[in-house]
């Protein structure tokens, strides 16, 4: 069974001292980083858009929620001094969409600027500090705020087989009752404390989402797809026997040609995509 990646921590920070600092600590700590300096490093028009709060799918905001929701990162830090980052209005849309709010917010900024560390705790950072701190406490701030996953007990959870009530709703699944298969892995997922839970919420949410194809509804279709990412991508390519790895490409899939289409050409989504669940050969 595979190993899952080292977890990834996300700076939209552009002060180059800072950024070093940051890689290097992160690397000595196991994960890896990526940054993203400048808004108009992401594809869209600049400006917010006219979307509520929750997932933002259009503009250069729905082009960075494509991109955390696709690399799930551990720990998001923003520097408030840089003004090439909209980062009160990102905070804010990242905090309130259920695709999203799980990851955690760490920010600095000056310890001058009271408005601005107010305005990220406001906008809901999970920890705000002076930039003093930040760069004497690193390694602390990282291992408090970051998220850990228990990959140990999640892999022997896997190595088990799955509960009835799964087989029976993937079996609804894989038949196309994308609805009926909701309250039997829901029930499952209720019963499981562990984190193989979330396989079963994955599940349960791909088909929300297939079934919201269904109706046409693309929006909401969109959300659920973005949504179900988290869930799936801690998983190892075979979970208590479920082909994840297929079931994430599937996913993929589905959404690259749901968007592609658009809301206006929803009639004309190839339902092929729609895949059932695969279980994995044994060895």
């Amino acid at each position: 069974m595979d190993s899952p990646a080292p977890p990834l921590i996300v700076g939209f920070v552009a002060d180059l001292m800072f950024a070093t600092r940051i890689s290097g600590v992160a690397e000595r700590l196991g994960y890896a980083v990526r940054w993203i300096e400048d808004a108009a490093d992401l594809p869209g028009a600049a400006g917010p858009t006219d979307e509520g709060p929750g997932e933002l799918l259009e503009g250069q905001s729905g082009a960075l929620f494509e991109r955390l929701t696709s690399w799930q990162p551990a720990l998001l830090i923003f520097d408030l001094d840089n003004a090439k980052i909209p980062w009160q209005r990102w905070i804010a849309a990242l905090k309130s969409s259920p695709a999203t709010r799980r990851l955690p917010i760490l920010a600095y900024g000056s310890h001058v600027d009271t408005e601005a560390l107010a305005a990220a705790r406001s906008a809901g950072a999970d920890g705000v500090v002076a930039r003093s701190r930040f760069s004497a406490a690193l390694p602390d701030l990282i291992a408090e705020y970051a998220r850990h996953r228990d990959s140990a007990g999640l892999l022997e959870a896997c190595r088990q087989p799955p509960p009835t009530l799964v087989v029976e709703g993937i079996s609804l699944f894989n038949a196309g009752h994308y609805y009926k298969c909701h309250d039997l892995l829901e029930e499952a997922w209720r019963a499981e404390e562990g984190p193989v839970r979330d396989l079963y919420r994955a599940i349960l949410q791909v088909g929300i989402a297939y079934f919201q194809i269904e109706r046409g509804n693309y929006r909401g279709a969109v959300k659920m797809l973005l949504r179900v990412r988290q869930w799936l991508a801690p998983l190892p390519a075979v979970c208590q026997g479920v082909n994840v790895a297929q079931l994430r490409d599937d996913v993929s899939r589905v959404y690259d040609a749901l968007t592609a289409l658009g809301p206006g050409e929803l009639g004309e989504f190839d339902r092929s995509l729609f895949r059932a669940i695969r279980f994995a050969s044994p060895n």
